[in-house]
């Protein structure tokens, strides 16, 4: 029998697409869906400042999608949840399936790519 629906599911839907509405924690997500990072490495690998990366980091701790985990002096970063890796695996895959065309190089639907013109 279907889940009845509450407003707690529909906030918590709401974060996701809060998280997934800015390409740079789009990205984030994605790079750690592959594997766990150190902040510094993240921010390389996205191709923004270190400020970013922390303000980003910090909207995704509190959507709860992203946990940090202390190593030593410094800390990294992974999915909260391993099913969210999967997840973003099927959106992905759903995005494709109903649009092969979308986020193409002649896309114009997200606006300009960071660190391309627009």
């Amino acid at each position: 029998m279907p889940q009845t629906v509450t407003l707690t599911h529909a906030e918590a839907l709401a974060r996701l697409g809060h998280a997934l509405s800015d390409q740079t924690r789009t990205r984030i997500l994605l790079a750690l869906r592959e594997a766990p990072a150190h902040p510094s490495d993240l921010a390389d690998a996205v191709g923004v400042s270190r400020q970013v990366m922390s303000n980003q980091l910090a909207c995704l701790r509190g959507c709860g999608l992203v946990e940090s985990v202390p190593d030593g002096r410094r800390v990294w970063y992974r999915l909260a949840d391993p099913r969210l890796a999967s997840a973003l695996g099927d959106l992905l895959g759903l995005v494709l399936a109903v649009d092969p065309g979308c986020c193409g190089p002649d896309c114009t639907c997200a606006g300009p790519v960071q660190g391309q013109a627009a």
